[in-house]
């Protein structure tokens, strides 16, 4: 048996102090990430229930997945004094492992939808829910990332790229809403949400990445 080093094992349990300033902004900024992601997903869902729409209810699904993610967050963030690397690696496979899960669910009821042509309604309160997303989220994503940057949190910094991903995942549920309302492109609606999947699967499989790796990147 190898044994390990102390420098080893302190290597793999990094803490530093946060400053308080930054703290607080982060703090805030996952506040009205839950806030924004709890609206969503209550909106998303219940207008792609109404519709009929997969790739609605999977964006409202993913919403959840990133209060989720915001809640585990707030969480560490809340906790005074150090800021563990360990620790906040945990968080984050956390919330891969809820994508996985999202991925099954909205994959399978994608194809589903395909495999049987059902046709989801026209959704005008889903339509304009992902254009107003297409604008806050890059916003938000900046923010956050400007912090995670200087805290040195990696949990922050992949929960700043979801919320980028969730600008990526407006702009394809919009397309997907609008070739359906206007051209009658049924398969427009599924084939979007098959896009979320991809990008779902993506972000579960970057949460399991050592630490290494991303720094390579």
């Amino acid at each position: 048996m190898t044994a390990v080093s102390p420098t080893a094992e302190s290597q793999a349990a990094v803490a530093h102090e946060i400053p308080e300033p930054l703290r607080r902004r982060a703090i805030r900024l996952e506040y009205f990430t839950i806030s924004w992601n709890l609206l969503e997903a209550l909106i998303a869902i219940g207008a792609g229930i109404v519709a009929g729409s997969i790739a609605l209810v999977g964006f409202g699904l993913d919403s959840i997945i990133e209060t989720i993610s915001g809640v585990v967050l707030l969480w560490r963030l809340r906790q005074r004094g150090e800021f563990e690397s360990r620790a906040d690696s945990r968080a984050l496979r956390i919330v891969g492992l809820t994508f996985f899960a999202l991925a099954a669910y909205v994959g399978y009821e994608s194809v589903r939808d395909l495999w049987f042509r059902q046709r989801p309604e026209e959704s005008v309160v889903g339509i304009i829910l992902a254009a107003v997303s297409l604008v806050v989220m890059p916003l938000l994503g900046r923010a956050k990332r400007r912090v995670a940057r200087e805290i040195g949190s990696r949990a922050l910094a992949a929960d700043a790229m979801e919320t980028y991903l969730c600008s990526l995942l407006s702009a394809t549920l919009l397309a997907g809403l609008l070739l359906n309302g206007t051209l009658g492109w049924w398969w427009a609606d599924p084939v979007a949400a098959l896009v979320m999947v991809a990008v779902m699967v993506h972000e579960g499989v970057e949460a399991f990445r050592p630490e290494e790796d991303e720094e390579a990147d």
